[in-house]
């Protein structure tokens, strides 16, 4: 990526153009409390079931709540970067073994990025003494996220959460 295209992509903080990025490295790393508010303004920018910044906010979810929670443990995650740049991240519940979110860049989808994410996560959950683990995703077949989970093989409980999400689970092996 040319210097001009990469500073216009970082004072825009937007995503790069479509197949910018495609074979740039790829970096992942535990999440850190600084890592909250990147998180947050990422969470609005995927393709599927975006989340914004103040829709976050009426959720109870802030950067520093969210930084919080990462800094007391609660809440541990991964990060994948690219040119030192926040492209997703899978964060999960340590006391209740829930994945709780996973967010990529629509950019840098197809690349495995997000499986690679949820693996780390689940291993970590799986490591903590979780036997099972769960997750809510839309029930709708169409979305993305509906097939991503079952291909990984994740099962429909056949329950919905408050938010009509479909619970699914998973059982890592030890």
């Amino acid at each position: 990526m040319g210097d001009l295209l990469r500073m216009a992509w970082n004072q825009m903080n937007a995503d790069p153009p479509l197949g910018i990025g495609a074979a740039e490295p790829l970096a992942y790393r535990a999440a850190q409390p600084e890592d909250a508010a990147a998180c947050v303004w990422l969470r609005g920018q995927t393709r599927e079931n975006a989340v914004s910044p103040e829709r976050l906010q009426s959720l109870g979810i802030t950067e520093q709540s969210w930084a919080e929670d990462i800094r007391r443990g609660e809440l541990p995650g991964h990060i994948c970067s690219s040119q030192g740049r926040m492209v997703g991240y899978c964060f999960g519940s340590r006391s209740e073994g829930e994945i709780v979110v996973l967010a990529l860049l629509p950019t840098f989808e197809g690349r495995g990025i997000g499986k690679e994410l949820l693996g780390r996560m689940s291993r970590d959950l799986a490591a903590l003494g979780h036997q099972r683990l769960f997750l809510g995703c839309s029930a709708d077949p169409t979305s993305r996220s509906y097939g991503f989970y079952r291909h990984l093989g994740w099962r429909s409980t056949g329950k919905l959460d408050g938010r009509g999400d479909e619970i699914l689970e998973c059982f890592p092996r030890p």
